[in-house]
């Protein structure tokens, strides 16, 4: 079976520039014509200019959803996730969810997401197993 290399979330976004600013300013990717990509491609976004802001569509909430998202990333720590929070908050991200801490049997999930400007949903996550 063939190796997928890595993938890329195709966003259609308002105004192209603005999130070209966003992605790279912001979030902390590498941007050119093309992409928006960030720890070699371990995040990554294709960004299209809309014909018209009616085609701008992000996620809806899903059926036994409490949160919506577009994009959904994992970092490996809750210290990490920390980190990145601290990071994006002090580029001026728009905080959509703080960080949020939740038990398992199994052991933690912590999560926050933050929103662009065409309210795209970024979320981050982390686990952490009991020992």
């Amino acid at each position: 079976m063939s190796k997928i290399q890595f993938s890329v979330q195709v966003l259609v976004v308002s105004n192209l520039e603005q999130s070209r600013a966003f992605y790279q300013d912001v979030l902390g990717c590498e941007v050119n014509d093309w992409w928006a990509v960030r720890d070699d491609f371990r995040l990554g976004f294709k960004l299209i200019e809309a014909k018209s802001t009616e085609d701008i569509q992000p996620n809806k909430i899903g059926n036994g959803q409490e949160k919506v998202w577009d994009t959904y990333s994992y970092v490996e720590t809750h210290h990490d996730l920390d980190e990145l929070y601290k990071e994006l908050k002090c580029k001026g991200a728009i905080i959509n969810q703080e960080p949020e801490l939740y038990d398992f049997e199994w052991g933690s999930w912590k999560e926050f997401s933050i929103k662009d400007p065409d309210h795209y949903i970024i979320a981050f996550g982390s686990g952490k197993k009991n020992e």
